[in-house]
């Protein structure tokens, strides 16, 4: 338990334990327009403790992560169990607006894996400015450097990337809190802001100018939702006890002190975190932080795995390389090119927004209607799977709401200054899953109009008595009932069966994993025909292989020397049809000839595999 939580130290609470070096700065910055005076500090320090109470230790951290699908977390994750049927054709119209939230909340969280690493990067980089102005025209090359840096070590894994990670951000807590109690002894009534009161009354009587500043508020709480995506790296206990054992007291003890050191000196709303260190602490202040921040980026990172796999698994992204980097631990996975394409958008960021204050007008809006997405989700999941009562599912689901739509409103004025950024990366995900999951779907209806019953060809084998060769030919097919489209065409063409032949169904489950007893299922058929079905969870890989040798061990013997793997490979060709719209389906046919092939997705021997082609209108 406790070396899960320090793994989870490193990985999961990066992104949250990095707000200081920015969060209070940005409440009363130039945008906000909100004075350093006694009332405000009070009122912003009272918003946040509160903040941090209500939504990130009571919602998710007592709630939403006693939600996991059979360990696993996420908004995937979240939505496979709360609305299991995920074919909208046949759904009624609450449910598929509740399944297309979903998905878009999914969306919502590459946006924010995108952001995340570049600004607490650049965060943590400008404090050098704070000490001398040398550094200024280095600031951006320093951040895009660190960044590279940081997606290079992914492919180690989320396990070995903790394990260093844990023990400094350990020390990067402790920092937090040793900084903020030396600024509360020198202003203790700073200690006043746990009073609610102070908050509320900031609210009602700052107006306009205290709407505005409930949007950088909302910055302290970045990373919320990635303690729900990471859970199944480390397991909900471990995250609980890290946050209320040491994440959440540091963190306020922090803000306290930076409040503090404001009421004595407003002129330190400059950069309030880096001023309240003593000078001879700076350089190596700014050191740690820099680490800090690269750690920070970790949870996203990860996050962005998980969410990609899971959405592969369910039918909304095509097949993605994937490389597990733990022998213990199924959750931990490395996805190449999701790291890449994340490291370019990053970079790209820093290049375009060139300071963190630039990209906190484009960082939370993303977050923010991710955790409202969340919100809904979980609320439905309590009333229909855990069958909670309407009055206690609405009552605790309105508290949320009510918060979160106040960020959200808040969050709103952000996008015209860069708030865009994060909402059209999002749209752009949200039209690749829906279309790669409707072209699926599509090309499966058509393929399933030329198949037939597989009885139906056992009964004319067995008629016209065809020709069987020795060997063993395996089939893969999407249905266990249908005839292989493969297994049509060598039929047809080459006119000759082997001696065993095994039709081979891999399904995915509504479930993160599924137990060994209930992977394989196999049938005998006549002629001396298998019927084969593999089950994995949305967050596991599928591993022919593996099932074959599984079939060994029941009885269905299988030598690989003499086994040959057919598979059909389907020449997509887009046709206007009123089912999907024209550039959809162009959409579609791109992601399908840049997927990973059948054949190293299943971990089949390449020179073991021959590929059947046939043409598809869709």
């Amino acid at each position: 338990m406790f070396g899960l939580a320090l793994g989870a130290l490193g990985v999961v609470y990066g992104d949250i334990g990095t707000s200081p070096l920015y969060a209070v700065r940005e409440c009363f910055s130039a945008t906000t327009g909100l004075a350093v005076t006694r009332p405000n500090v009070l009122g912003v320090l009272s918003l946040i403790f509160w903040s941090l109470i209500i939504l990130v230790s009571i919602k998710y951290l007592s709630l939403v992560l006693r939600a996991d699908n059979k360990g696993e977390g996420g908004i995937l994750a979240l939505l496979a169990m709360a609305v299991p049927d995920r074919q909208t054709a046949g759904a009624a119209l609450g449910k598929k607006l509740l399944i297309f939230v979903g998905i878009f909340g999914a969306a919502l969280l590459y946006g924010d894996g995108v952001i995340t690493p570049a600004i607490t990067v650049l965060s943590a980089v400008e404090g050098l400015q704070v000490a001398t102005n040398r550094f200024d025209p280095y600031v951006v090359l320093m951040a895009i450097l660190i960044l590279v840096a940081l997606f290079s070590v992914q492919r180690a894994g989320t396990h070995r990337v903790g394990s260093v990670f844990g023990p400094i951000m350990t020390l990067w807590f402790a920092v937090l809190a040793i900084l903020g109690i030396s600024g509360i002894i020198r202003a203790p009534e700073v200690l006043a802001a746990v009073n609610p009161w102070h908050g509320l009354h900031f609210l009602f009587n700052s107006g306009w100018t205290g709407f505005v500043v409930v949007g950088s508020v909302f910055l302290v709480m970045t990373g919320a939702e990635a303690l729900y995506a990471d859970m199944g790296h480390f397991g909900r206990r471990p995250i609980q006890w890290a946050w209320f054992g040491l994440v959440l007291p540091s963190l306020f003890l922090n803000y306290l002190g930076q409040g503090a050191l404001l009421l004595q000196n407003p002129k330190a709303v400059e950069n309030p975190f880096f001023l309240l260190a003593p000078a001879w602490a700076l350089y190596p202040l700014v050191g740690l932080s820099t680490i800090a921040a690269v750690i920070a980026s970790q949870a996203l990172i990860s996050g962005a795995y998980s969410l990609s796999m899971q959405a592969m698994q369910l039918g909304y992204l095509p097949r993605i390389k994937i490389q597990h980097t733990s022998a213990s631990e199924r959750g931990q996975i490395y996805m190449p090119h999701i790291n890449w394409a994340l490291m370019l958008a990053c970079v790209g960021l820093v290049l375009g927004f060139r300071t963190s204050s630039n990209l906190a007008a484009a960082y939370g809006i993303a977050v923010i209607l991710t955790m409202v997405i969340t919100t809904l989700l979980f609320g439905y999941a309590a009333r229909h799977i855990w069958k909670w009562n309407l009055g206690l599912t609405l009552g605790v689901c309105s508290i949320f709401l009510t918060i979160e739509l106040a960020f959200l409103g808040a969050n709103l004025l952000k996008i015209m200054h860069g708030g865009w950024f994060p909402l059209l990366l999002a749209a752009l995900i949200f039209i690749v899953l829906t279309s790669w999951k409707k072209g699926r779907a599509l090309v499966g209806a058509r393929m399933q109009e030329s198949a037939f019953p597989l009885q139906l060809l056992l009964d004319d084998v067995a008629t016209h008595k065809t020709i069987r060769v020795p060997g063993t030919a395996v089939f893969l097919s999407g249905s266990a009932d249908r005839t292989p489209l493969a297994l049509l065409h060598n039929l047809k063409h080459n006119r000759v069966l082997h001696q065993r032949v095994i039709t081979l169904t891999i399904l995915t489950t509504e479930t993160p994993h599924v137990e060994a007893a209930e992977r394989l299922t196999i049938e005998k058929l006549p002629e001396n025909f298998y019927r084969v079905i593999g089950r994995y969870g949305f967050m596991e890989s599928p591993d022919v292989l593996a099932l074959l040798n599984a079939c060994r061990q029941q009885g269905l013997e299988t030598d690989l020397n003499t086994t040959t793997f057919f598979l059909s490979r389907e020449s997509l060709r887009p046709i206007k049809t009123p089912e999907m719209a024209w550039w959809r389906k162009n959409l579609f046919v791109f992601c399908a000839r840049n997927a990973q092939s059948p054949t190293a997705f299943f971990g089949l021997p390449a020179n073991r595999v021959v590929e059947l082609g046939m043409q598809v209108e869709f």
